[in-house]
């Protein structure tokens, strides 16, 4: 930036100012301004060269017709032609100056023009003035007319310097040049140099009074800037109001909140249009704003709502306004907007007490509210009860569907909680899957144990979340406070212990406090801290039990049984601690070792013989379980067709994409999946339509009592084997205890068996002996081929007799028929089924009306295919097992027994 002048006086100072050197203020005019500031005083100065401009112009051109006249009346043509031209010249020079101030040239530009007018004027007049020269003496007019025209340049352009001293000069170069006098060289350059101080004297003055001006414009501008952009970002306004209270300024933002203009608020009292926000903080009548208003005291943030039907809140602060003598002339100040910090603070406060998921009261609220309860029961003398309320199965939900179907489900759940409390009292959500509802005045065991059991049968019913079924549970834990004894810890705590008992009950049920309870959680207590360290301290075990083929009753593999030996309670088994596990979140460590023990030990045993390892829901849920199966199965070196998991329908309540795909990952792995304690729980045909298991497991206890007459279990059990059988899939009936169960299992058709008739649950020492001592082979170690049940008439050829009998079911290695006579077992009979031939066979077993008929050879089931008569095109439909591509397909034909393993849940 050019230093000089203008930079000087751009910085507002009076001092600067007069240090201004003396070449600044002769050429100051002349150079271009280096800034806004300069520019701005540059722009002011020009309004008098514009001014002196018309001056000039109206000056000479009286000045002209006074000699114009005179010369008309003394002069000849000639004379009279030398006046007229110099003095056109020059009336046009004067016009175009002034045409030149109107422009809006640039300060510089003007003042360089104006002083080549100044040189061209003067020459211009004095080329006038010489032919009335001779006249001057004897005319005074044209004296004074004379020297009017070479004075009036001076007053006009006094205030630039640059002009003044450029003129002066001239008029001595020309006296010096055309007459030279010292005299009167020295008066004219008396007069010159005075008239420059004069017109430096000026400049500066001016120069200082527009530099203030312009100053002070800007500092004007700039607070204009800072307030609009203020009132525009949205974070305050700006009022003003009179002596008398009335608004003089107000921003629109205000205006708007009054839905009007801010034009149309001047005039009105400010103190009407605001109302003091009555809250519990409400300020003193002191200390309103009517009451600053009138007395005339500053105020400070003071809390004001507008008199809108809109809930608008500001914050005012204002100052009181005197002049110089003292006298009062209004107030200004400032509001800022309050309005979305209130409803911040507001939002805050309630979600300090309320569930942002749900809406329901929270921890601290139904704490707040278990306390109130209380202290009425206590005035009231009647009790009040506390539900904790727990959802069973929802943590199964959150893994499997994700976080958002879970918070979905949990409003689902709270809604329904709602409706069925009702007026009874308040539910709350305490957080995660926990809930709570205080229920004052009510103490009836039968009234509390009805809604409780309303609230989990609405909890269990079906909810659609993301387009899928979801079934979960709930669990409820109840406590009754006595009047004479209340105490809101003590009931939380009696409520939670009562829920724990509710879960380890099965979970779905409700219960009541009762004070052994506390001794209880003591010993569960316990029982977590040793149940932490068993691992570590090798005090897990697992234990085999034997799996059976049936029909040859020969081992094909072991259900692996987890026991835990405690150091000094002894073996405790897994129902008394694997919810525990479940719970405080031990299951998958426990589990992996259950996996990777049971492969190590099961790769001891010959290559016929399989395992069966249970998995936990949570177990299965984790998307780790694929990667830990492999790894075990490849550590042990174990072929992955010998292990069996078995899982329970839990695992579907929460029925995914995820869950197929944990199926699907399994099935590549090569492992064979089993549905566990098939017939309990809710047992749904379509998880067995669309998950690729390879066998069923039906529950003991259908086994339990089937054999005997009145029992209908037989019935089941033969309905859950044809199932199977038409799904592909074999059949395992757990709990067998006694011969006659077996030989029923064995009649119904079931593939394997197991029980303690077999065997109890033994350690890995005598299950490798046992082991090691089956038979191998594939007629030993293969299941029966499926029966396919019927009725028809057939006989047995024996002794040279034929023995009525009525055929029963059938497969290609054996028969089941009827018969009124006995016949022994290991006896050689033939079969005669009329249509189809005889068939030699061996009588395998001999009860009262029934014989177990075993091939010779593999039956062909074709052979009992109606056969087609003549050209009859009609299609004969035909059972799936007579189809011998079915057959071929079947996933059991020429498989060997292979063994499952079992959840840890259920071990």
């Amino acid at each position: 930036m050019r230093k000089g002048r203008f930079t000087s006086i751009s910085r507002g100072s009076s001092a600067a100012v007069a240090s201004v050197p003396l070449a600044d203020l002769l050429l100051g005019d002349i150079r271009a301004a280096s800034d806004l500031h300069q520019a701005r005083i540059g722009a002011e100065r020009a309004t008098s060269i514009a001014n002196s401009a018309l001056f000039l112009l109206v000056s000479h051109l009286i000045c002209g017709a006074t000699l114009l006249v005179v010369m008309a009346t003394s002069a000849n043509a000639s004379d009279l032609l030398s006046l007229q031209l110099p003095l056109a010249a020059l009336l046009l020079l004067d016009g175009g100056l002034l045409a030149a101030t109107r422009l809006k040239l640039r300060h510089h530009l003007l003042v360089r023009l104006s002083i080549a007018y100044a040189i061209l004027a003067g020459l211009l007049w004095s080329l006038l003035a010489a032919p009335m020269a001779s006249m001057a003496a004897s005319e005074p007019a044209v004296r004074v007319a004379l020297a009017a025209g070479f004075v009036l340049l001076v007053p006009a352009f006094l205030s630039i310097p640059a002009i003044i001293v450029c003129n002066g000069l001239l008029a001595i170069a020309a006296i010096a040049t055309f007459g030279p006098d010292p005299l009167l060289l020295a008066c004219l350059a008396s007069i010159n140099a005075a008239l420059a101080w004069f017109s430096l004297s000026g400049a500066r003055a001016a120069f200082l009074s527009a530099d203030a001006r312009v100053a002070a414009e800007e500092q004007a501008q700039k607070a204009s800037r800072f307030v609009a952009e203020f009132e525009q970002s949205g974070r305050g306004w700006f009022w003003e109001t009179c002596a008398d209270g009335t608004l003089s300024y107000v921003s629109q933002q205000l205006a708007d909140d009054f839905e009007t203009s801010a034009s149309k608020l001047f005039g009105r009292s400010f103190a009407e249009l605001l109302m003091i926000a009555e809250d519990g903080d409400a300020a003193s009548g002191e200390q309103s704003l009517s009451f600053h208003l009138s007395a005339r005291f500053p105020f400070s943030d003071v809390t004001v709502r507008a008199k809108t039907e809109k809930d608008v809140f500001w914050s005012v602060s204002g100052t009181p306004v005197f002049d110089d003598y003292g006298r009062f002339l209004g107030f200004r100040g400032i509001g800022t907007d309050l309005t979305e910090k209130r409803r911040s603070e507001a939002e805050i406060s309630r979600l300090a007490r309320f569930d942002s998921l749900t809406g329901l009261p929270n921890r601290a609220q139904m704490r707040q509210m278990l306390d109130e309860a209380l202290r009425n029961a206590s005035y009231r003398r009647k009790g009040c009860t506390l539900f904790l309320i727990d959802l069973d199965r929802f943590k199964n939900v959150n893994d499997t569907l994700g976080h958002p179907a879970g918070d979905e489900l949990l409003r689902h759940v709270a809604q329904r909680l709602t409706r069925v409390i009702g007026a009874e009292g308040q539910v709350g959500r305490l957080g995660g899957d926990e809930f709570e509802a205080v229920l004052p005045g009510i103490d009836e065991q039968g009234r509390l144990s009805a809604l409780a059991d309303r609230l989990i049968q609405h909890v269990s019913a079906p909810y659609i979340i993301h387009g899928q079924s979801v079934s979960i549970g709930a669990s409820i834990g109840i406590a009754v406070a006595q009047p004479n004894a209340p105490c809101a810890d003590a009931l939380i705590r009696n409520a939670d212990l009562a829920l724990y008992a509710a879960k380890a009950a099965g979970r779905g049920t409700h219960c009541f406090f009762a004070p052994e309870m506390h001794s209880e959680a003591k010993h569960r207590q316990i029982l977590e801290n040793d149940l932490r360290n068993a691992i570590t301290r090798e005090e897990l075990a697992l234990h085999f039990q034997p799996l059976v083929n049936t029909v040859t009753e020969e081992l094909v593999g072991f259900e692996a049984l987890l026991r835990w030996q405690h150091p000094s309670r002894g073996t405790i088994m897994p129902a008394d601690f694997v919810p525990l596990a479940e719970e405080c979140g031990l299951i998958t460590g426990i589990g992996a070792w259950v996996l990777r023990t049971a492969c190590a030990e099961a790769a001891k045993w010959p290559d016929h013989i399989g395992i069966a390892v249970n998995l936990s829901p949570i177990q299965f849920a984790s998307r780790g379980l694929p990667g830990l199966i492999m790894n075990a199965v490849a550590s042990a070196h174990l072929d992955p067709a010998r292990l069996e998991l078995e899982i329970t329908e839990s695992v579907f309540l929460a029925d995914s994409a995820a869950t197929d795909d944990t199926f699907a990952k399994l099935k590549a792995i090569g492992v064979r999946l089993v549905l566990d304690d098939f017939g309990t729980g809710y047992s749904s045909l379509g998880y067995l339509k669309k998950a690729p298991f390879d066998k069923i497991k039906i529950d003991q206890s259908f086994i339990r009592g089937a054999a005997a007459v009145d029992s209908r279990n037989a019935a089941l059990v033969r309905a859950i084997v044809a199932m199977a059988e038409g799904l592909g899939m074999e059949t395992t009936a757990e709990g067998a205890e006694t011969a006659e169960e077996v030989e029923l299992i064995r009649e119904l058709g079931c593939s394997q068996v197991q029980g303690f008739i077999f065997g109890r649950p033994m350690p890995a020492e005598d299950a490798l002996e046992i082991a090691s001592r089956s038979k191998s082979g594939a007629a030993q170690a293969q299941s029966r081929a499926p029966r396919h049940g019927l009725i028809r008439l057939a006989s047995l050829q024996w002794q040279g007799a034929s023995v009525p009998v009525r055929l029963r079911n059938i497969s290609p290695r054996g028969a089941l028929v009827e018969s009124e006579r006995e016949i022994p077992s290991g006896a050689d009979v033939q079969l005669d089924l009329p249509g189809c031939g005889l068939f030699a066979a061996q009588v395998r077993w001999c009860q009262p009306g029934r014989l177990g008929l075993s091939f010779n050879k593999d039956f062909d089931l074709k052979k009992l295919t109606p056969a087609k008569k003549g050209n009859d095109k009609v299609p004969i439909l035909k059972p799936n097992y007579l189809n011998s591509e079915a057959d071929a397909a079947s996933p059991w034909a020429g498989r060997h027994e292979r063994l499952q393993a079992k959840d840890v849940r259920s071990l």
